[in-house]
């Protein structure tokens, strides 16, 4: 798969394709809509929901307030049961390890969970360089690897597919992975399952390594914690003889009973079921498995020391966000350049990279600012709050001089009366020869609107000349 986010461009010109593309803003529209009934329904049944909100954004207060003590705990519950604890500071470290695990089995082919910890590092570029094969067993990943495709979403990576472009993405590919759709494939959901199901078993039953993520980790007990919908991430858990699976730092909870609160909050808020179909934990190797847990840092530490920006370590990756936001329902997630698309993506992405390129710098602004995210978080993260904190960093970084030397004019200006009102007179003297259009740089901002004409006189200087012709 070949489905990199490396060198995309920033958001406005990302976005400008996806926005034109009728087929996409149906395909979006129709989906998240969809999810967003769902999960209306159910929050609306819970008599308690917002005060399950407010426990779930306090136990991951505590878990990142005292991430030392309860990672160490999940180290040694996870080792004492048998499994190996490794730690990884970036993603290179962290594909190093997997890679030499996988090639400690000699094995060249390896089954995966949907995971969005090893979309982030890029895990499966990383194997297929060392020459092993990633099979992605998610249904929606799976099209989008069959397709060469990128995710688009957080839960529905394929949501910018519709049912037709799925089977001609099946027919194409499945051919050239070695066990071919059925001619007459139609595209309704039932019959592309069964098509997926069946390219799908031969791997089930002949990986001996497997590779997952996590939804949660009990430091407790060293318990780790899957929720999906369809099944095939227990046949990838269960069946190979090593396990190993790469869980961000942040995904911990204290204890059994902190558990209970985000497994009403998480299958609500994402597939917008009371309890999702197939909820795995393991604590350890299953039956003998060689167990391996990779531990991924990966810029969250760094996220952590802000004191406004380390709330968005406390998502729980349910997508509600995404599913409410006008902007990705227009934009959709490519334009986002990054696993994580969306308002969470527009904070967590530059957190987690740095304002390393135009794109990071572009994301906080890649909103309205309307809300809607913040009121459907489960754990309470004040999007809005984050996103104008990182466009404060953004306009006080060293590559936008142009910007700040505007505003310092402006400041000037507007904090003297005198100076003011000698602007004012000298714009509206002039006001015959203000342009349409502005010129350089500033062009972008008259593609969809004139520059307004400066009026005659100000406000001041009209109240003074109405209060002289009064007296």
């Amino acid at each position: 798969m070949s489905g990199t986010f490396v060198g995309m461009p920033a958001f406005p010109i990302a976005s400008e394709k996806a926005v034109g593309d009728a087929q996409l803003r149906h395909n979006l529209h129709k989906a998240t809509h969809t999810i967003r009934g769902k999960r209306a329904l159910v929050v609306g049944e819970q008599p308690d929901w917002m005060e399950l909100r407010s426990a779930g954004a306090a136990i991951k207060d505590r878990v990142l307030r005292h991430l030392d003590v309860y990672l160490e705990q999940l180290e040694a519950a996870v080792t004492l049961a048998g499994g190996h604890v490794h730690w990884a500071k970036d993603a290179a470290e962290a594909n190093r390890i997997v890679t030499s695990l996988v090639k400690a089995t000699g094995q060249t082919e390896v089954v995966k969970v949907k995971s969005m910890a090893t979309q982030e590092i890029e895990l499966n570029e990383a194997l297929a360089k060392a020459g092993i094969t990633a099979y992605e067993t998610d249904l929606a990943e799976l099209i989008v690897q069959l397709g060469d495709d990128r995710p688009s979403h957080i839960l529905v990576p394929a949501i910018h597919r519709n049912r037709s472009e799925i089977r001609e993405i099946f027919r194409r590919a499945m051919s050239e992975w070695g066990r071919p759709a059925p001619d007459d494939l139609a595209d309704d959901p039932p019959a592309l399952a069964e098509a997926a199901r069946l390219h799908l078993r031969e791997r089930f039953l002949s990986a001996k390594v497997g590779i997952s993520g996590a939804n949660f980790a009990v430091a407790e007990t060293g318990t780790l914690v899957v929720l999906e919908s369809e099944g095939n991430g227990r046949m990838c858990l269960t069946l190979p003889e090593t396990l190993i699976s790469v869980v961000g730092i942040e995904k911990l909870v204290p204890t059994w009973q902190d558990l209970e609160v985000f497994m009403q909050l998480l299958p609500r808020s994402s597939t917008g079921e009371r309890m999702n179909p197939y909820t795995s934990m393991w604590t350890g190797g299953v039956e003998g498995q060689d167990f391996h847990l990779v531990l991924l840092d990966n810029g969250r530490t760094d996220v952590l020391a802000d004191q406004v920006g380390r709330q968005a370590l406390r998502c729980i990756r349910c997508s509600a966000c995404l599913n409410v936001c006008p902007v990705y329902e227009r934009a959709g997630g490519h334009a986002y350049g990054s696993v994580y698309p969306g308002p969470i993506g527009a904070i967590l992405t530059p957190q987690l990279r740095g304002f390393s390129s135009e794109l990071e710098e572009s994301l906080p602004y890649a909103s309205t600012l309307c809300g809607a995210c913040y009121d459907v978080c489960p754990v309470e993260i004040n999007i809005p709050e984050v996103l104008l904190d990182l466009r404060a960093k953004v306009a006080s970084s060293g590559h936008h001089r142009g910007e700040r030397a505007v505003m310092a004019a402006a400041r000037r200006v507007l904090s003297s009366p005198a100076l003011l009102s000698a602007t004012q007179r000298t714009a509206g003297r002039f006001r015959r020869l203000t342009p349409r259009r502005l010129p350089g740089p500033l062009s972008a901002w008259t593609d969809t609107r004139d520059v307004p004409a400066p009026p005659r006189e100000s406000f001041r200087q009209w109240w003074e000349r109405r209060e002289g012709t009064n007296r």
